[in-house]
């Protein structure tokens, strides 16, 4: 990549100085979780947002309205876990009233969605995200602190049954724990009619104990899966800036990805940015630093005042997440606090 001229002759738009263009918002509605993943926090939970430091729908409504007047044409909801947002089929309809009318999708863990599904995709959600590591109840249990296989998986129905496709599960395999049945969760998924996403797993657990060394990677994965189906890359020009290098599975159409964010990272193509429940613009999921949109909003702020602050977030994006590099740390912000 190359860098752009000075950001006063830059062009138009959520684009930073290599040019990259930002299209695709993803929105933390909250920093609360009804699961307590051992990777992601303590058993104990965190410190959770105070509510009066959180965007309220109508806060929420205006700034994502900012960004998709500049360009952002998918909003995704996230959390935390976002369904534990009372007003979230309102949110929800509130960014489907928006023009131009954004693509809108949500990431969950899928424990309530059930109850909720048929809402939402009334309300306007397009597609939905589920985060599933493993089918093995036991193991989720381990792994979650909590024992609620049986929810997701009816939360997964839900979701399909409403029309919330392509359903996607997203897993991440880890070394010991569930490494050794990545083929189980994809014959589950396939049987099922879900599109599985593997991604590496990355440093932004709220304990900072992430270790390289025993991540298992994306080759790694490959490696397995490739035991028991013969898997054919997808060409590279139909990726776009999507995260996932995808595989047909034994010829198709069936497909899976694989998510190597950190052995071989994709911020080359990067087309994202984040908005947290506190109103803080993150150019980067690894960023160590952040603008803040809800002091200058709640004084006051014209929308043209607040785009300004978006578009020089956007500006300083880094090449890279430099995950790997000698002077890499790992942001203070946990995922729960951040968005998926």
């Amino acid at each position: 990549m190359t860098r752009l001229p000075d950001p006063s002759v830059r062009p138009g738009g959520l684009v930073d100085q290599f040019g990259r263009v930002a299209r695709d918002l993803r929105v933390s509605v909250t920093d609360r979780c009804n699961l307590r993943c051992t990777y992601c926090m303590p058993a104990e939970g965190l410190p959770w947002m105070p509510r009066a430091e959180m965007l309220s729908d109508e806060e929420l409504l205006r700034v994502i309205g900012i960004f998709v007047r500049d360009g952002v044409t998918q909003v995704r909801l996230t959390g935390g876990e976002p369904l534990l947002r009372r007003s979230l089929v309102e949110l929800v309809a509130g960014i489907a009233a928006l023009e131009p009318r954004p693509k809108i999708a949500m990431t969950t863990n899928g424990v309530g969605l059930e109850r909720v599904a048929f809402g939402l995709k009334e309300a306007g959600l397009d597609r939905v995200n589920v985060s599933l590591d493993t089918i093995d109840s036991e193991t989720f249990t381990q792994l979650t602190r909590r024992d609620r296989l049986a929810d997701v998986e009816a939360g997964l129905k839900a979701a399909a049954d409403a029309g919330l496709t392509p359903v996607k599960v997203n897993a991440v395999a880890m070394r010991g724990i569930n490494d050794q049945s990545v083929a189980d969760v994809l014959a589950w998924c396939l049987e099922r009619g879900y599109e599985l996403r593997f991604i590496e797993q990355m440093p932004l657990d709220a304990q900072h104990a992430w270790d390289r060394t025993q991540m298992i990677s994306a080759d790694e994965i490959r490696e397995r899966l490739s035991e028991r189906w013969e898997l054919t890359p997808l060409p590279a020009a139909d990726r776009g800036s999507a995260p996932a290098e995808r595989f047909l599975v034994d010829g198709g159409p069936e497909t899976v990805g694989i998510i190597a964010s950190v052995s071989s990272p994709f911020c080359a193509a990067c087309d994202r940015t984040r908005l947290t429940a506190d109103g803080q613009v993150r150019n980067c999921l690894f960023s160590t630093t952040e603008t803040d949109l809800r002091g200058p909003l709640r004084e006051g702020a014209t929308d043209d005042e607040l785009l300004g602050l978006v578009r020089g977030e956007m500006w300083r994006k880094r090449r890279g997440h430099g995950i790997g590099d000698p002077d890499f740390v790992q942001p203070d912000r946990p995922m729960s606090a951040i968005g998926g």
